[in-house]
């Protein structure tokens, strides 16, 4: 019986049409990540945040999983032992593919967040900069996402989880954007085996053990499949 931690990013959601950031026409050779990701950036021009976050919900809303994702759901549902999905993405395919073990470490395009209190509520399709919060009636609405400069979210429970972990796979990550791109070193030093699958190596590709390198609906319903054989 073995524990799993799976960190996943941006390219296990390409294949079902949702732009990552990095590519040469991704999101952010569209937008300067001062303007739409970070606290300042919100705080300069709160409607053009509010708006590319409502484009990428309805973007999210239209997609639908695919074979990586539903292969993650079938890791979890018949694993003997823990499975842990972290996701650096904020769509909800990997809900919807069947995941429940989910940690969204960068926030979820389907929350949003009171800037006053720190209340949750379920994101309307088209926020507005200014909404008021349901909870304390501030209109300080702001989408629930982890900006630049911010503390992803869970933390402490991905690093108690990593530190019980036997396998560590990353999937579809650029190895780019840390804490999440630390993780590998982190497993490696507890001794778990580290996988990376991905188009292509990632920054930190020299760090696991081994690669499966290929689209992630090809490559994660493999690899999966080899996990439950055993």
């Amino acid at each position: 019986m073995s524990n799993i931690v799976i960190l996943t990013g941006a390219g296990i959601s390409a294949e079902s049409g949702i732009e990552t950031f990095r590519a040469e026409t991704g999101l952010w050779a569209q937008h300067r990540v001062e303007d739409v990701a970070t606290p300042e950036g919100f705080g300069r021009n709160p409607d053009l945040v509010v708006d590319f976050y409502n484009a990428r919900r309805a973007s999210a809303a239209s997609a639908d999983p695919n074979a990586a994702h539903v292969a993650l759901a079938r890791l979890e549902a018949e694993h003997t032992g823990d499975v842990l999905l972290v996701t650096q993405n904020v769509d909800d395919l990997h809900e919807r593919g069947g995941s429940q073990n989910l940690i969204h470490m960068h926030g979820a395009l389907n929350s949003a967040l009171c800037a006053v209190c720190d209340h949750r509520w379920p994101a309307p399709m088209v926020m507005a900069a200014g909404d008021p919060c349901p909870a304390c009636a501030a209109p300080a609405a702001r989408p629930d996402i982890v900006w630049f400069g911010e503390m992803p979210y869970q933390m402490e429970r991905i690093f108690e989880a990593i530190s019980r972990a036997d396998i560590f796979a990353a999937i579809g990550t650029s190895g780019n954007v840390y804490p999440a791109a630390g993780f590998v070193a982190e497993a490696a030093r507890i001794g778990a085996q580290t996988i990376e699958i991905n188009l292509e190596p990632s920054a930190v590709g020299s760090q696991f053990d081994d690669a499966l390198l290929g689209p992630a609906t090809q490559t994660v319903p493999d690899w999966v499949a080899q996990i439950l054989k055993g």
